[in-house]
């Protein structure tokens, strides 16, 4: 909402430039209905830009339109009593002041309403995962049940089955561990942009990381874990298709309302098209794309990069 944040701006700035010169030119108006219509736009202005704009966006722009409102009485009455004039303004400040509060309150009610959509969303997900651990917890335990059973007779087999039949069952018990990991991991937040340097550190050995974070960025836990995931992906796709890259450079960094992530390698142009295909960064961008981001990526001077743009 940047292009409302500027329109109300802009109609606040126009409005005061228009009642300051009512004083200074020795002009007077004395068209009612135009001075309501125009407060009717300013304060419908103040009370969307409260709503959808941003907390620095919103002070400046519903904060001149709030202004414009307060003051604009002056074109009929500045040549009043100071007593008069003073009353006016206060009188139509009270205005600017509820659009204000509608505005808040109605904000209030989207983040509400948004953070039930997303609890309801994480809800449903962890529901199925654990159904789904469910299933194949059960299929792998009645394979690890056989598996374990075999051994019993395990002096009447092969050596070679019998080791067979010990890795299947290790396998097994690690599946289930993961399993169980997975499904815990589901219901809470995951790492997000603090844990950056860690992941930076850890891809060392094939890589150079370069990171470049925006100071003092702060998102929600949502945001910051989908930003982690997008430099999961790309860094594990340079480590699967470019194996001669030497450095990757993360950018983090915020854009009015959007939280932008751009991972670039320098892995040169080979092998460039099984990189595409991928099927995490296209799940990735699918779950931007339901939220109201994007991501691409593609392939540019040095080697590939990944863009993502994810609303804060």
């Amino acid at each position: 909402m940047v292009s409302v944040a500027w329109g109300t701006g802009a109609a606040g700035a126009v409005s005061l430039a228009v009642t300051l010169a009512h004083p200074l030119a020795g002009m007077v108006s004395d068209s009612a209905p135009l001075l309501v219509g125009e407060v009717s736009v300013l304060l419908v202005l103040t009370a969307v830009t409260v709503r959808r704009s941003s907390g620095g966006q919103a002070a400046v722009s519903a904060g001149l339109s709030g202004l414009a409102v307060a003051l604009i009485l002056l074109r009929a009455v500045w040549q009043g009593p100071p007593q008069l004039t003073f009353g006016a303004c206060a009188g139509w400040a009270l205005g600017a002041v509820a659009a204000t509060g509608v505005g808040l309150y109605l904000r209030g009610l989207d983040d509400k309403r948004r953070h039930a959509v997303e609890e309801a969303a994480r809800a449903q997900r962890l529901g199925l995962a654990r159904d789904l651990h469910d299933f194949v917890a059960h299929d792998l335990n009645g394979m690890l049940v056989q598996a374990q059973a075999a051994q019993v007779v395990a002096d009447t087999l092969p050596e070679p089955v019998a080791e067979a039949l010990r890795r299947i069952e290790d396998a097994g018990q690690r599946v289930l561990a993961s399993l169980d990991r997975a499904v815990h991991a589901l219901g809470e937040p995951g790492p997000g942009i603090e844990e950056l340097e860690r992941l930076a550190a850890a891809f060392a050995p094939f890589a150079q990381v370069e990171l470049a974070v925006e100071p003092g960025v702060a998102v929600r836990q949502e945001v910051s874990s989908l930003a982690y995931r997008v430099v999961t992906e790309s860094l594990t796709n340079v480590r699967r298709h470019a194996p001669r890259a030497t450095t990757v450079r993360v950018e983090v960094r915020t854009e009015g309302e959007v939280l932008r992530v751009r991972v670039e390698d320098d892995g040169g142009g080979r092998s460039q098209s099984t990189r595409a295909g991928g099927f995490g960064l296209t799940s990735l961008a699918h779950l931007l794309e339901a939220r109201g981001g994007k991501l691409a990526a593609g392939p540019d001077r040095r080697g590939w990069q990944v863009t993502a743009q994810i609303p804060i």
